[in-house]
């Protein structure tokens, strides 16, 4: 197995790590924040990068914002950014349905079990949904729910997709409409399925959690277009257009981050242990990934600069 090189503290080597790539993809939660909490020194390592000429492109598996509300987000903390260098799973998994799968009618709906950041995706590359965040939907279930969701009297028949995503307003009668749908042929896709997210300095149940009542149930398992799906990469890389042997991918779990970079063949990848995996995590046995660097916190890559 592979030692990943350990860079805190090491100037000479982190110089020379930042030198070999032109793109660094950056996961956001457990990297650049946790929750509304910005770790210290991100801002200044970010401008360090591009005062370098690099790329910096933030690759998230969160699904909750659209590109408009991360970039609020990132303003608001006070991080300068761009809408162009966000790139959500809610935006991949919209353009996979729009440009992708281009769904017809009478089948070209979503339903959506997930938040207003994958309703305002979708609505950008103009497909047409139910579900998500209608207030129909955010209540308990009935006796005639039963009857009408079995007999397909409830059911909108132009329905031909079903999009999970991390959604704070779970419930039964959500998980119900899906499984009919998926019943009757609808195509399965999810966000991602991150089985947790970090948030607050803990973790809480994430997107993959969301879809796995409708795993169990149907025996199917859904297309992902989050991290680590490739999918996801071809996407990011067609609209970013970069040499993969000079691009690094930066997060914080091994499973999503790491396998991503790593699968998608990008010439390194960096784990920060301000998140999800820790060390022991990759010199485990069976670990999933193991990263070709690693680093205490991100803003420990800005140390030639504290140097300087």
């Amino acid at each position: 197995m592979t030692t990943p090189k350990y860079l805190t503290g090491d100037a000479a080597a982190i110089d020379e790590f930042i030198d070999r790539f032109d793109v660094f993809l950056l996961d956001c939660d457990g990297v650049i924040w946790s929750g509304e909490h910005v770790f210290e020194g991100v801002v200044e390592t970010l401008e360090h990068l591009r005062s370098r000429g690099k790329k910096t492109v933030f690759v998230t598996n969160n699904s909750t914002k659209s590109r408009q509300e991360y970039l609020k987000k990132f303003t608001g903390l006070g991080i300068p950014s761009d809408v162009e260098e966000i790139f959500g799973s809610a935006y991949s998994a919209s353009v996979y349905i729009s440009r992708i799968l281009k769904l017809a009618p009478p089948k070209n709906k979503v339903f959506v079990i997930g938040e207003a950041g994958i309703e305002h995706e979708l609505r950008s590359e103009n497909v047409p949904f139910i579900g998500g965040t209608d207030p129909a939907f955010r209540r308990d279930v009935t006796p005639e729910d039963f009857k009408g969701l079995a007999d397909g009297s409830l059911l909108d028949p132009e329905v031909g997709c079903v999009l999970v995503g991390l959604d704070f307003h779970i419930n039964y009668l959500k998980l119900s409409h899906a499984l009919q749908y998926l019943r009757r042929g609808a195509i399965f896709l999810a966000t991602n399925v991150d089985s947790t997210f970090p948030m607050s300095h803990g973790f809480f149940p994430g997107a993959g959690s969301m879809s796995m009542p409708l795993v169990y149930s149907t025996g199917q398992k859904p297309v992902a277009l989050g991290k680590p799906s490739q999918a996801m990469m071809d996407a990011v890389e067609g609209k970013f257009q970069f040499d993969r042997e000079r691009t690094c991918m930066v997060g914080d779990r091994l499973d999503t981050d790491i396998k991503f970079g790593i699968e998608g063949k990008l010439g390194g990848t960096l784990a920060v242990l301000t998140g999800v995996s820790q060390k022991e995590h990759w010199e485990a046995s069976d670990a999933v990934a193991v990263p070709a660097f690693y680093v205490d916190k991100l803003s420990d890559i800005g140390l030639v600069a504290r140097k300087q």
